[in-house]
């Protein structure tokens, strides 16, 4: 897959597309997630974004797998942002379980971005409910160390109402070269 495999953004879309431009392209991912019994285990991982519906979406697909070659996690978000309302519009499918998860919903702060990360909220994935986390629990995924070849992305969990922050997953993506 070449850069230009991924389409462009429309010239009419929302300048905010950019903001999520650096996942267009393909990496290469080391994902560090903390399992039931605290100790972190790394999986290869693999995150493939691209412009979709005429340039005005981002969707982008990300695939981990254990060291066997057993997949333990796929799924798509599709990022889009609403001008009219000023907001984010993000989702995230999981392929394995077949749900949908808002992400960074304006209920829950909507989405962050500074000069250096992205930040925003969700709730706890449906097939995590009651077998890691407690219903009530909230996730915060932040974006951070952005270039035009590298990124990470961390997931903390609360399950206490916000007052504490659990690191459960740190993702590093390193771009894939064209050729």
């Amino acid at each position: 897959m070449t850069q230009s495999d991924c389409g462009k953004p429309n010239t009419n879309a929302p300048e905010e597309l950019s903001q999520f431009g650096f996942l267009v392209g393909r990496w290469r991912c080391e994902s560090k997630v903390k399992g039931p019994n605290g100790v972190f285990a790394t999986h290869a991982a693999t995150w493939v974004g691209r412009y979709i519906l005429d340039g005005y979406v981002i969707a982008d697909e990300f695939r981990q797998t254990t060291e066997n070659g057993e997949l333990v996690q796929l799924g798509q978000n599709y990022r889009s942002y609403n001008s009219n309302k000023g907001v984010w519009v993000m989702k995230w499918h999981d392929a394995l379980a077949s749900t949908w998860l808002d992400l960074g919903p304006e209920e829950l702060g909507g989405v962050q971005v500074s000069d250096t990360s992205i930040t925003f909220r969700h709730h706890v994935p449906p097939d995590l409910v009651g077998k890691l986390f407690p219903p009530q629990s909230l996730f915060r995924v932040t974006f951070s160390n952005i270039s035009e070849n590298h990124f990470t992305w961390q997931a903390e969990v609360s399950t206490d109402g916000e007052k504490t922050w659990e690191e459960v997953q740190v993702i590093e993506a390193y771009r894939v070269e064209d050729g």
